[in-house]
């Protein structure tokens, strides 16, 4: 990251926030995610060229409402108000914001004036609209930009001080041309050059890491799916034979997986890498178990167990390494947002963990993102754009409680199902794929024979950042050539049905 090049993105506990950072980056330019209460002198000093204020949940003028240091007003930097952030800003300069009579949530057209950050758009533009108060009073020095039917300063702008305001959301699919909005803004208020890629990532976090562990020890938890794949690539690359990649094959993988992990990771790096064997031990720890937040919780303690164990062998390590990325984050409820479901790697770790610290590189990306990450870092297409694995396994995909049986029966279907995708080019389309055991038995019947065995679910969804997700239009004949397979060659399932849930209100995963 080149210093002159930084945006700071200001946190009032927005549900976008992230994708605004998405969006910074997708114009080249660098930004990171910081404090909302962070202070004007530290903004200074790390030589921001604009701040960007997101939305959130609170109104302005409540007593317990997120604020900002008024002096970052004062920094001669360009700021952005995104909702709650024009809010804010109107606020703290002297205008008032009040309850509005008609709240604006969806689609609204807005009608766009002249101004520098809508360049390149025509009059009107449908924007995405999610608030309850509104501007009333804008503040000295301050002239409307956009409006709509209900919301007289849909966006504002102090072009002297290059103070902008927008009430919709820009960052958002659903704001047609949104990102221009926030390149606009960047480059050509802030004056960014747009020269910053994934590579400058790569190279800033290596950088980084180096200094962070020095001539330490660390661990990285290697599950072999994308996320730690990549964040194992990252410490090799920053601290080669002083990474030691702990793989655990705990039985919840999928058909060869084991050994295909094995042989890449094995051979490539520099660093150490240590398979343990340890189905049985988690097979005995889930027996009998149902539910889905103990069935993260309980991996997630026996990986950790591992872990020390293993690093006692080796030596002293002081850094665990893990592959979690921002919707783990999101969805374990770190921080404002409420849990949805515990990831083994964030919201199942115990209390306490014998290492100085965990160390999570890739924890402010997003799943596509770490796939570019991966190939800077020249680990191979087959490996990067495999389907995402989570780090529970099959475990969250055996519904209900879990035996060797099972898994095995799932391991076959999932294989077939997947191999046949791949065979008709679906995996260049969808984003995730898999076969789920579910926990219901129906009858059928096979010849002259009534069977009464287990139904299996394939889920395949569309995304860009598995935030949301839209189900994959797989043709019905792959669909009907993939049933035919299981059922024919997968002992005790005798049924297939296809998930056609978005998220929400699904989410991707079933447990």
């Amino acid at each position: 990251m080149q210093k002159e090049e930084l945006i700071l993105i200001l946190d009032f506990c927005g549900q976008y926030n992230q994708l605004i950072a998405r969006r910074v980056r997708e114009c080249n330019v660098y930004c990171e995610i910081v404090r909302h209460d962070i202070s004007a002198e530290e903004i200074k000093s790390r030589g921001a060229k604009g701040v960007i204020f997101t939305g959130g949940p609170a109104s302005v003028y409540g007593d317990n409402a997120p604020k900002c240091d008024p002096e970052i007003f004062n920094l001669g930097i360009p700021v952005l108000g995104i909702c709650y952030g024009m809010q804010l800003m109107t606020h703290t300069l002297g205008g008032k914001v009040e309850r509005a009579d008609k709240r604006e949530y969806g689609e609204i057209e807005v009608n766009f004036s002249k101004s520098v950050l809508f360049d390149g758009f025509t009059d009107k533009n449908v924007c995405l609209m999610s608030h309850t108060d509104y501007v009333e009073t804008l503040p000295q020095g301050f002239e409307k930009i956009a409006d709509t039917a209900s919301c007289p300063y849909a966006a504002i702008e102090n072009k002297e001080r290059r103070f902008y305001g927008i009430q919709f959301h820009a960052e958002v699919n659903n704001t047609v041309n949104g990102t221009k909005i926030i390149d606009n803004f960047v480059k050509k208020i802030c004056g960014c050059s747009g020269s910053w890629e994934m590579s400058s990532f790569v190279k800033e976090t290596v950088k980084a890491l180096k200094e962070k562990i020095g001539d330490g020890k660390a661990l990285c938890a290697l599950s072999g799916g994308v996320d730690s794949s990549v964040a194992a690539a990252l410490l090799n690359a920053a601290i080669g034979e002083n990474l030691t990649c702990i793989f655990v094959d705990h039985g919840l993988m999928r058909k060869n997986e084991g050994d295909e992990v094995e042989e890449v990771f094995g051979k490539r790096f520099k660093s150490k890498f240590i398979r343990v064997n340890a189905e049985e031990r988690f097979l005995s720890r889930l027996a009998g178990v149902e539910d889905p937040e103990t069935k993260r919780k309980i991996i997630g303690e026996e990986f950790i167990n591992v872990f020390e164990e293993e690093a006692k062998k080796i030596g002293k390590v002081d850094f665990l390494v893990q592959g979690t990325i921002y919707p783990d984050v999101v969805e374990s409820g770190k921080g404002i947002g409420a849990s949805i479901k515990s990831h083994h790697n964030v919201g199942g770790l115990p209390d306490h963990v014998d290492f100085k610290e965990i160390v999570e590189p890739l924890r402010d990306l997003f799943k596509d993102e770490v796939r570019k990450v991966g190939r800077e870092l020249g680990i191979p297409d087959y490996l990067v754009d495999r389907p995402p694995f989570p780090g529970p396994g099959l475990a969250i995909r055996v519904i209900g409680d879990i035996t060797k049986e099972k898994l095995d029966i799932l391991r076959e279907a999932d294989y077939i199902f997947r191999e046949e995708l791949e065979r008709d080019g679906i995996n260049k389309i969808s984003n995730q794929y898999f076969a789920a055991l579910t926990n219901v038995k129906s009858v059928g019947v096979m010849g002259d024979y009534r069977t009464y065995d287990y139904m299996i679910a394939l889920r395949a969804v569309t995304t860009m950042d598995f935030m949301t997700a839209t189900f994959t239009r797989i043709p019905y004949e792959t669909l009907e050539r993939v049933s035919s397979r299981i059922v024919n060659e997968v002992k005790n399932v005798n049924r297939v049905v296809y998930d056609i849930t978005g998220k929400p209100p699904a989410t991707i995963e079933y447990e």
